[in-house]
C-alpha cells in the first residue's frame, strides 16, 4: 500500500517531484527520465509508471529552462522507441506460453486480451494509436511480438508513435505548462490528462462488457 500511495503522490504532484530530481541530480535528470519511459513502455510488468502525465511535467520544465527541450525530445523518444523494441522481442520469445496461460502472477491475462481485441480492429495502427492509451501502450508491443508481427513493419509503427507521443505531449507542456492558470493547478491538469487518456480504455471496456451480456 507504501508503494502505490507513493506512486500516486509521484503522479499527482509530479511538478514538484520533477523539481525536486531536477534540483538534487541535475544532467542525470536525462538519465531517469529515460528510464522512467523505457521501463513504461518496456516492461509489460509496469504499465503503472506515469507517461503522458511525465512528457507533459518535462515540457512545462523544459519551458523554464531547468531542461532543454531538444535534448529532452530526443531522449523520451529514443527510450519509447527501445522499450517498445525490446517489448516486442519478450513477447516473440515467452508471450505465447503467456496470452495462454489463464492466470498468471506478473502477467494480466485480461490485459492481454483487451490488447489483443484492439489489434483486431486498427492492426499495425494499434502501436502507434496504443501510444495515447495507458496499459494498451505498454502491451501492445507485446502483443506484436506474440502475434509475429514483422519487426520491419512493427519498427515503422514504433517510431512514429514514439516522435507523435512524445513530441505532442513534450510540447504542450512546452506552450501550456506554464501558463499561470495551468502553472497554479498542475495537479488538477495532471489528473485531467490522466482522465482523458483513460476514457477511451474504459469506453471500450463497457462495450465490450456489453456486447458480452447480449450474447
Amino acid at each position: 500500500m507504501d508503494f502505490i500511495s507513493q506512486m500516486v503522490d509521484f503522479v499527482v504532484h509530479i511538478d514538484h517531484h520533477l523539481d525536486q530530481i531536477i534540483r538534487t541530480y541535475g544532467g542525470w535528470t536525462y538519465l531517469l527520465l529515460f528510464g522512467i519511459v523505457f521501463c513504461e513502455t518496456g516492461l509489460v510488468v509496469t504499465p503503472f509508471l506515469p507517461g503522458d502525465s511525465l512528457l507533459f511535467a518535462v515540457g512545462a520544465f523544459a519551458a523554464r529552462g531547468s531542461l532543454d527541450l531538444t535534448t529532452s525530445l530526443l531522449v523520451l523518444a529514443i527510450a519509447g522507441i527501445l522499450g517498445d523494441s525490446v517489448n516486442y522481442w519478450i513477447g516473440a520469445r515467452v508471450g505465447p506460453a503467456v496470452f495462454h496461460r489463464k492466470e498468471s502472477r506478473l502477467f494480466n491475462p485480461a490485459h492481454l486480451e483487451r490488447t489483443h481485441r484492439f489489434y483486431e480492429k486498427y492492426g499495425g495502427k494499434t502501436i502507434v494509436l496504443a501510444r495515447f492509451l495507458p496499459i494498451l501502450r505498454t502491451f501492445a508491443p507485446f502483443v506484436a511480438g506474440i502475434g509475429r508481427m514483422s519487426y520491419a513493419k512493427f519498427l515503422a509503427y514504433n517510431v512514429i508513435g514514439a516522435a507523435v507521443w512524445v513530441g505532442l505531449f513534450v510540447l504542450a507542456g512546452y506552450f501550456f505548462g506554464n501558463i499561470p492558470i495551468v502553472r497554479d493547478n498542475f495537479s488538477l491538469v495532471i489528473l485531467a490528462i490522466i482522465v482523458l487518456s483513460v476514457v477511451p480504455v474504459v469506453s471500450e471496456l463497457i462495450r465490450h462488457r456489453g456486447r458480452s451480456t447480449a450474447a
